[in-house]
């Protein structure tokens, strides 16, 4: 029996996993096809693909600073380098503002951390109970499994039974498109409007070459949390207002659409940071820790994963 069973391979979760595996056993699962969680990477044919979640790491503290400069180094991760057009005039841009991503997705470093972990996916776990000094875990394939130590990386919603607390979070709409090679040359755009928020040029990461010019779009959170309910029944519809909103915003000619692929975060980001930075119950051994008790930023989930760690060997 593996001494901690960790649930979700994104950020939080590929952190706490390669931290605690230095000191014991540990075993993962994720519902997913594979590690990465909102810094997931949409894989459509060999190293063509979209970053359809988290777009790009920027640092901020002087410990995550350390830890991505190592990965560069290691070639995992790589400057996203471009003209990145700033039109939010309710934001500052800030000239230095450093995007980082990953050399081949956006989920090489949970890839990167997970190398030595035994991960188990599209493993949804169903039914949690805790019953003399184990917890008990039910997967969708059927197979009940205990363990110990528990750690949790889910979404707050999923978890708010653990927690009087209520916390809100918002959803983001991503829509991904392959449309006509243009002349257009710009890495990404930040608007100011409603409805679309980001647009992010994948050709531009040059980690493929593509006959078509691929873009992620993703919405503003106002309006994914309007329209997330009936995303899955009304994706044509909504892919469309994006779609056509960053022909317009982006001026570039409106062309044909190869193909678009719409997906809808229910649970994007927490924008008001808790005052813990993960939770430890040390009677029960249980953990969590995700990128909400922090922030919205992909960093909120290593430092929460990194607090959590100190927690436990405490």
């Amino acid at each position: 029996m593996s001494e901690f069973c960790i649930i979700g391979s994104g950020i939080s979760g590929s952190t706490i996993a390669n931290l605690l595996n230095k000191k014991y056993s540990v075993i993962l699962f994720d519902k997913a096809r594979g590690p990465g969680g909102r810094a997931s990477f949409k894989r459509i044919k060999g190293k063509t693909g979209f970053d359809h979640g988290t777009q790009y790491i920027s640092p901020k503290t002087k410990e995550f600073k350390k830890f991505t400069k190592n990965l560069i180094k290691k070639k995992i991760l790589k400057v996203w380098n471009g003209k990145h057009v700033f039109l939010n005039s309710k934001k500052k841009e800030d000239k230095k503002h450093l995007k980082i991503i990953g050399k081949n997705g956006n989920n090489d470093i949970s890839k990167y951390l997970l190398k030595k972990i035994n991960c188990n996916y599209h493993s949804e776990l169903k039914k949690i109970y805790y019953k003399n000094k184990l917890w008990y875990l039910l997967f969708d394939d059927g197979k009940m499994r205990s363990f110990k130590n528990l750690i949790l990386t889910c979404p707050f919603p999923q978890l708010k039974k653990l927690s009087n607390k209520s916390i809100k979070m918002d959803a983001n709409i991503t829509t991904m498109i392959a449309i006509k090679k243009s002349k257009n040359s710009n890495s990404s755009y930040l608007f100011e409007d409603p409805i679309l928020g980001w647009a992010g040029n994948e050709n531009s990461k040059k980690r493929f070459k593509s006959k078509y010019d691929l873009w992620t779009l993703q919405s503003t959170f106002d309006w994914a949390n309007k329209k997330i309910n009936k995303n899955k029944n009304n994706k044509k519809e909504n892919s469309k207002i994006m779609i056509d909103k960053f022909f317009k915003l982006s001026k570039i000619k409106k062309t044909k659409i190869y193909y678009s692929l719409n997906h809808g975060w229910r649970y994007s980001s927490n924008s008001r940071p808790l005052k813990i930075k993960s939770y430890w119950d040390s009677r029960k051994r249980l953990g969590v820790c995700a990128d909400w008790f922090v922030g919205p930023r992909l960093e909120s989930g290593w430092i929460s994963a990194q607090d959590l760690f100190k927690k436990i060997l405490k």
